[in-house]
């Protein structure tokens, strides 16, 4: 939602790989980082690549901030429906992760698991790789815009001191033109402050 409140949420720090036997079919885990759904389309094709010869490549993904239903996805890849990607998705939404694809990758052992037995095959095989992920929170981030007479330029600049500053770009023309990508959480404030300390005379915005 446009108005939606940003926050900060933990993700995978990198990416993973790890195997686990079942019966003495192979599940190969790879997990990584995907910020958005082309990020994840981009590695569930890099996976299925790196493995061609396997019989399925199941995958489920938070290709975004958790809670967003338009970043989730998975698929069984040819395994029984519901066997695979909706446990693999269970587990991930239960991390409470975003920004995250994982991809599990079967070679067929000879032995059939059932679809009970590929449920906690799928599923338990992530569960116990997610238990090797590093995690980092990943920070919300905005820029917002505005304009300033010079006379304000070193006044903005104190006020932004006090805030997660990323980066700042600064046009000069007539006035100052600013561009200052920041903490989605304290851009509201900061833009309070400055309106306040320069008597309203700087305009500043959040960027749609």
């Amino acid at each position: 939602m446009k108005n939606r409140q940003k926050t900060a949420y933990n993700v995978p720090k990198t990416a993973i790989n790890c195997q686990f036997m079942v019966k003495k079919s192979r599940f190969i885990v790879d997990i990584s980082p995907t910020s958005d759904l082309n990020a994840a389309k981009n590695f569930i094709a890099d996976i299925k690549n790196k493995y061609p010869d396997a019989g399925h490549h199941c995958w489920a993904h938070v290709a975004g901030e958790p809670g967003g239903s338009h970043v989730l996805g998975f698929s069984d890849d040819g395994e029984p429906n519901g066997t695979a990607g909706k446990p693999m998705l269970n587990v991930l939404l239960g991390s409470d992760l975003g920004d995250i694809t994982a991809v599990i990758t079967r070679y067929f052992g000879g032995i059939k698991l059932g679809t009970g037995g590929l449920v906690r095959a799928y599923g338990g095989s992530l569960n116990q790789a997610m238990q090797q992920l590093d995690i980092a929170n990943k920070i919300p981030l905005v820029n917002i815009i505005g304009s300033s007479d010079y006379t304000h330029q070193q006044v903005i600049e104190q006020v932004l001191q006090a805030y997660e500053i990323v980066d700042i770009d600064k046009q000069f023309g007539d006035k100052v033109v600013w561009c200052v990508k920041m903490d989605a959480r304290q851009a509201k404030d900061a833009i309070h402050i400055i309106t306040e300390r320069t008597s309203a005379n700087a305009q500043f915005e959040v960027e749609e």
